[in-house]
């Protein structure tokens, strides 16, 4: 049977558009393309975990809108559980996000039906929690119910994942011992740490002060420059492979959903973040959010060049 992975979190349409450069404040720019586009952490994290060998189930909100129906299309097209993503009054969340020609974005978040997963709702879902081998959550619902959804997947004796984005500040202090893994990028790690993080020294120094805090362990995700694994004890260091980057957009929701599928699976750390790295950067070659998302074959079949 596939390792079978929950994901509780966002789901958000995506409203994409590209231009020359980012606007600076006060400017408009003439964009070059816009699409509709589904996305939100939580269901991209849920969608490569998927495609990359795992069965998903997601706990999550959208709003009766256009944009809910087709988010809960997006899952059923993947063959995920969908059943505890529930439907409530109002709008779905959608993320605004304008990618450059160096392919660097901006992005802001409304989180309309997403601000609407209680902790309640995810406690009515407790047998799909129970069936988890790993259970991920990030940070684009509210923290009441990450938090509860940490601390359940402990009692239950799962693999808990939490990708803290996004992130301005330290995390709740009770919330590291429920965390078997945490995986910031550089900006989530200085947030969390309050230590600047851009080299890989000081993301030494931001992972053994998260894993003081009582994380299990932390993996630092440093886009081009790969990820950083620190348990305490030592460090590793995984190279990312050379790919030409188009669109960065959810490349960090592929790594955290391949490396979680992965370990489900039986892999090893270091075999599961290597994945990860191959995921991810597989990811950036392509544009858009779950479109740019690879398949395991996609994975199996890339030969660095």
């Amino acid at each position: 049977m596939p390792a079978k992975v929950v994901v509780v979190g966002s789901l958000n349409m995506d409203l994409v558009t590209r231009a020359e450069r980012l606007p600076r404040g006060g400017e408009t720019l003439i964009g070059k393309s816009f699409a509709t586009v589904p996305g939100g952490k939580g269901a991209n994290q849920a969608v490569a975990a998927a495609r990359l060998g795992a069965q998903v189930s997601m706990v999550g909100c959208v709003g009766d809108d256009a944009y809910g129906e087709q988010l809960r299309g997006a899952l059923l097209a993947e063959a995920i559980d969908y059943q505890a993503v529930s439907v409530i009054e109002g709008s779905s969340g959608v993320a605004l996000i304008v990618v450059d020609d160096s392919s660097q974005n901006a992005i802001v978040i409304v989180a309309g039906a997403n601000a609407q997963l209680a902790p309640e709702v995810v406690a009515g879902f407790d047998a799909i929690l129970q069936a988890a081998d790993v259970i991920i959550c990030q940070l684009e619902v509210p923290y009441s119910t990450v938090g509860y959804a940490l601390k359940r997947g402990r009692e239950l004796g799962k693999t808990v994942i939490l990708n803290p984005a996004p992130a301005s500040g330290p995390l709740p202090a009770d919330w590291y011992a429920s965390i078997d893994y945490l995986i910031p990028n550089e900006s989530e790690a200085s947030a969390l740490s309050g230590l600047p993080v851009n080299s890989r020294e000081s993301a030494e120094a931001a992972a053994s002060q998260l894993i003081a805090a009582g994380a299990g362990k932390v993996i630092v995700t440093l886009g081009a420059q790969g990820s950083l694994f620190a348990d305490g004890a030592r460090f590793d260091y995984f190279p990312a492979p050379k790919v030409e980057a188009i669109d960065t957009t959810a490349a960090g929701d592929t790594f955290v959903g391949a490396f979680a599928a992965a370990l489900a699976a039986g892999k090893s750390e270091a075999e599961a973040i290597s994945f990860g790295q191959v995921a991810a950067a597989l990811s950036v070659t392509r544009a858009g959010a779950q479109p740019s998302i690879p398949t395991l074959s996609d994975v199996q079949a890339f030969s660095p060049s």
